[in-house]
């Protein structure tokens, strides 16, 4: 028996060497606007330093009891009760799935309503190695501080647990039903190993390609089949040579589920699943049309059937960012001791997906990063599970709610910083309709 060969981390190496140079370089981002009144803003700061035992009570729970995507019964009935145990009345079961969680306190009717999200969902087999609990633990924080002033909110905050992101698109079932309706913005913060200000996010999509052959004896009578694993094998191999004409940023990544049952059978049945990924949701619209090409191509030469099944769960756009409200998050992290980074300085090779991305096409919004490990630890590792449940996490936790809850105050404060924000999103081309957008 050999060993697989160690994989040569050389190109790892020279992507922290690249980011040590430009985390020297790097200027913070400044905001241009003013903000929330001061003594609000103070006043919201000491709601969430009050808040320390609850959020660390919610970072530590939840990493002692994972729960994967629509299975967080304890997850959600957590932060449900963390909520109506401050006087906050709850929903649980919201927006057609079981463990989401809704509240909101202000009034619309004064002004504008901007949505803070909470993940907490895990994944199989290694808990919270993408850092949900911290997430959950920010956004409700973030929520209730700002509970704390609703009487002189010149708006409404919404929070919305949301489950399901790893795998799925919880977001999208919930936005589908009418979650996001009446919302003017979103926000939420991500645990990772560096402050980051603004991150790449790709676009994902699952095909799930089926080939139908003809069964035949591979011995007596091979002539008479028609083989549907090798119309999987030369889809497989188009894939490899379609990647030298896709964009640095798309990523096809894939493995054949069925391929026959005996040696001496040649397959009439193969199913392939796929995933998709793109930095632009026009170019993930492209690179699904080729790889429906390469698929039925390999069924031509073949002789084979094929059925093409996209989007077994909804699929996740890249993340929008919007400018003015990053701006914002930065001011309130920067009060906080931190100096999150721009966009650039962590090379965007390292980029993963998220449901976030649906609702920033359908609403502004930001997806921060914050640090609660080194920079070389990275997400869906154990390394970052563990980082996941230190005082580093319970830090994260805090100064995500104190970030998440002073840029929701600054927007619904401010006029320009809000009149900004809108005249950003409508010029990255406003709101598209997410259902129908690969059709």
């Amino acid at each position: 028996m050999t060993e697989p060969t160690v994989p040569d981390p050389a190109y790892l190496d020279q992507i922290d060497s690249e980011t040590r140079k430009l985390l020297a370089a790097a200027a913070v981002q400044k905001s241009p606007f003013t903000g929330a009144p001061a003594e609000l803003v103070k006043e919201v700061e000491r709601a969430v330093n009050g808040l320390t035992h609850t959020l660390n009570d919610v970072v530590h729970t939840l990493h002692a009891h994972p729960e994967t995507a629509f299975q967080e019964r304890s997850s959600a009935a957590l932060l449900h009760q963390t909520l109506t145990d401050r006087g906050i009345e709850a929903q649980l079961g919201v927006h057609g799935v079981e463990t989401a969680v809704r509240a909101e306190v202000g009034d619309s009717s004064r002004g504008r309503t901007i949505a803070v999200l909470a993940e907490y969902d895990a994944l199989p087999g290694i808990g919270h190695a993408c850092g949900h609990n911290v997430i959950a633990a920010a956004g409700v924080g973030a929520f209730l501080a700002l509970a704390a002033v609703a009487n002189r909110l010149p708006g409404r905050v919404v929070f919305l647990g949301t489950p399901a992101e790893e795998g799925h698109s919880g977001k999208e079932i919930m936005a589908r039903n009418c979650a996001f309706d009446g919302i003017d913005a979103a926000i939420m913060v991500h645990p990772y190993g560096y402050d980051l200000a603004d991150q790449v996010w790709l676009g994902r999509r699952l095909l799930t390609i089926t080939f139908s052959g003809v069964e035949a004896h591979a011995s007596a009578q091979p002539f008479m089949g028609r083989n549907a694993l090798d119309a999987a094998n030369l889809m497989y191999q188009g894939i490899g040579l379609l990647r030298q004409q896709l964009p640095p940023s798309d990523r096809v990544h894939s493995n054949i589920t069925e391929g026959g049952q005996s040696p001496n059978i040649i397959p009439g049945r193969a199913v392939m699943k796929l995933y998709a990924r793109s930095k632009y949701p026009e170019t993930l619209k492209d690179l699904s049309a080729r790889l429906e090409d390469v698929a039925r191509g390999a069924a031509l030469m073949t002789g084979t059937g094929v059925e093409l099944l996209w989007d077994e769960h909804p699929p996740s756009l890249p993340i929008r960012t919007n400018n003015a409200l990053t701006g914002r998050w930065v001011a309130a992290q920067q009060r906080r001791g931190r100096s999150p980074l721009p966009l650039g300085v962590v090379s965007e090779t390292l980029a993963a997906s998220t449901d976030f991305g649906n609702v920033s096409y359908r609403v502004p919004g930001i997806h921060p990063l914050i640090r609660i490990a080194d920079p070389g630890t990275v997400l869906h590792t154990e390394g970052f599970a563990r980082a996941a449940n230190t005082e580093a996490a319970e830090m994260g936790a805090s100064d995500g709610a104190a970030g998440l809850a002073l840029t929701a105050l600054d927007y619904l404060c401010d006029e320009d910083l809000q009149r900004s924000v809108h005249e950003e999103f409508a010029a990255q081309g406003g709101a598209i309709d997410v259902p129908s957008y690969f059709n």
